[in-house]
């Protein structure tokens, strides 16, 4: 009887906290809306956001609302960002050229904190990673081979978190990697008191570290799991591989980022290719995890399902960018699923519980490789629908012909090469790699807009010349690459017919594409009354309830925001230099803002002759 006294004593109080917990909760839930707290925009890697103040009608008035600079671009070799800012709570948290971390004013672009980790030779970050509990609020960010952990409000390392703030990465992969390339460009995936990270590592031919993937204790920075993505032995995906291919192949790393599905428990990867990229001698077969979509429970590690997009990959054919977490409707039905774009142009719809295809794939047969030692797979899935967002071969139909001169240059050579189709194997005359090294889809990844069911991916349809040759004494492996060649023409375009870079809307729910127009142009060209070619394309897309799709990405250093029912550009703007990165949009004392990292330097990946000159700018944008 006390007892029940004693409830009903505290009953109304009861009630009153759970009554301001819903609306703290709520409150909450919209004030993330508004914000961009992960890097993708969202666990899911949507890059959608339900803010509408800039629209369709008002969006020709966007202006500058502040420039912040960071102060350590570096131009020979030129530096770039690939920076997409998150925003929390009014702040927004960046990484400079050289990975420093700042903090600034969301409103006002006005610098709060910065951290510097000192030289990481890293040439790239793409943002970081936020966890709180209660008044503990951290970043979790990482340069070179360590991950560290910084107080959100001063910048300050986490004393407690690994030795003094970070931790090396080349510890605790089961495997020694000492003096082996191992960096983390994307930010890892926060579950709970989890930061889940994947990793860059090298791709041969040189020796490389395999790419497993790793979950750590936000609090201690303590391994608590490890996905080896080479499996060991009695690990699913082990018969795949050469019996000791799990003790000396490297990479099948999750490099381009992953997505989680907070409901389920779930974290979805997207791995690249084993090393060596060209060569596999050493890894006869599939090659699982290498090259797969892979669900894991994300608070173990534990498999749950895989599928291989490509098999035994002989092409760098990386699956470069995050899986992105869907909702279609399927046969009458809301279907969960996971969509992956891929440098082959194509994108893979799966059912996200079981990783079965939405739409029919087909294993077709494909070219086999005559390199000695090398056992290429023979065949490989080819989705049906959505069909692929790019060609498919290099044809002689698909020369270049701004010019006479170009054609007839383009042809020689073509004449002198193997590859009009996907999937040629590497050769020691030279194969036509089309779609390219950078893809197709490539980091840039894919937007989602849910409401529509729509995705929105941006690509390059550049060929590159990929050549073996008998390697030196000392290496490993028996051939190597003469290395990466663009085919151009003699005035630095590439060699196949325009266009070289895309924006393309695909509807998931029918499997088809919804519009595609070229993505940038080259001016010199519009001048001698050539229509817009695109350019090839580094940074990803956005989309929003105001019914826009913004990007950078271009060489002609324009950022543009298109109707996203259309395709139609709606508004556009010149940067200083390329937006080279994924744009962010946030809500802050009222205001929807738009921020991009101009930071240009795509010559370091990109080396014709058409590049934009590094800086190190961010630039938002605001209605009036």
């Amino acid at each position: 009887m006390r007892c029940l006294r004693r409830i009903g004593l505290c009953l109304p109080a009861l009630i009153f906290l759970a009554l301001l917990f819903s609306q703290y909760s709520s409150a909450r839930g919209r004030h993330s809306d508004r914000e961009w707290r992960v890097y993708g925009g969202d666990p899911g890697s949507t890059r959608y956001s339900p803010l509408d103040q800039i629209n369709r009608s008002t969006v020709r008035r966007l202006k500058v609302a502040w420039v912040f600079h960071t102060g350590d671009q570096r131009d020979n070799p030129p530096s770039t960002i690939e920076c997409n800012p998150i925003v929390v709570d009014g702040t927004l948290y960046l990484t400079s050229p050289s990975l420093k971390v700042f903090a600034l004013n969301a409103a006002t672009g006005e610098k709060r904190w910065q951290f510097d980790p000192g030289s990481s030779g890293q040439r790239a970050s793409r943002g970081v990673a936020y966890w709180e509990s209660g008044s503990d609020r951290r970043i979790l960010f990482t340069a070179a081979s360590y991950l560290y952990a910084l107080d959100a409000g001063t910048g300050k390392p986490i004393s407690g978190f690994g030795d003094n703030g970070r931790v090396d990465l080349h510890t605790g992969l089961d495997r020694e990697v000492s003096g082996l390339g191992l960096d983390v460009t994307t930010p890892g995936v926060v579950y709970k008191d989890l930061i889940i990270l994947g990793s860059h590592v090298g791709e041969g031919p040189e020796p490389a570290a395999p790419g497993h993937v790793r979950a750590f204790d936000v609090r201690t920075g303590r391994r608590v799991w490890i996905f080896h993505t080479i499996p060991h032995p009695g690990e699913p995906g082990y018969d795949t591989w050469n019996s000791g291919s799990w003790k000396t192949v490297g990479g099948a790393n999750c490099w381009g980022g992953m997505s989680l599905d907070e409901r389920r428990g779930v974290v979805y990867l997207a791995t690249g290719s084993a090393s060596y990229d060209f060569y596999g001698a050493d890894r006869r077969g599939q090659d699982v995890f290498a090259d797969c979509v892979v669900a894991l429970k994300a608070e173990t590690g534990r498999w749950i399902w895989h599928f291989q997009t490509v098999h035994h990959d002989l092409w760098d054919y990386d699956l470069p960018c995050p899986p992105v977490l869907v909702t279609v409707r399927y046969k009458g039905r809301k279907t969960d699923a996971v969509a992956q774009v891929t440098k082959t142009g194509v994108v893979f719809l799966l059912d996200r519980e079981t990783g079965k295809p939405l739409f029919p794939v087909q294993e077709r047969p494909v070219p086999a490789s005559d390199l000695e030692g090398e056992a290429s797979w023979p065949t490989q899935p080819i989705p049906l629908k959505p069909p692929p967002f790019l060609r498919q071969a290099f044809t002689e139909q698909e020369i270049t012909d701004l010019s006479s001169e170009a054609h007839e240059f383009v042809l020689r050579r073509f004449q002198q090469t193997r590859g009009r189709k996907i999937f040629t194997p590497p050769s020691r005359e030279g194969t036509i790699v089309f779609p390219g090294f950078h893809g197709g889809a490539n980091w840039s990844g894919a937007s989602f807009d849910p409401a529509t069911g729509r995705l929105y991916v941006n690509a390059n349809e550049i060929p590159w010349i990929l050549k073996m040759r008998e390697a030196p004494t000392g290496y490993h492996h028996r051939f190597i690459s003469t290395g990466y060649n663009r085919f151009l023409d003699p005035e630095g375009f590439p060699a196949v017919k325009p266009p070289w870079g895309t924006l393309t809307s695909i509807d998931l729910n029918r499997g088809a594409i919804a519009w595609q127009v070229p993505l940038g142009e080259y001016p010199d060209l519009r001048q001698r009354g050539v229509p817009p070619t695109g350019t090839e394309n580094f940074g990803g897309s956005i989309v929003t309830a105001g019914g826009l799709v913004f990007i950078g990405a271009t060489k002609d250093r324009r950022f543009r925001a298109f109707d996203k029912e259309t395709g139609k550009i709606l508004w556009e703007t010149e940067l200083e230099t390329g937006g080279n990165a994924t744009p962010s949009t946030y809500e802050a004392g009222g205001k929807q803002y738009v921020v991009i990292a101009a930071g240009g330097g795509l010559g370091n990946r990109a080396p014709e002759r058409r590049e934009t000159p590094a800086s190190d700018a961010f630039v938002a944008y605001a209605l009036p």
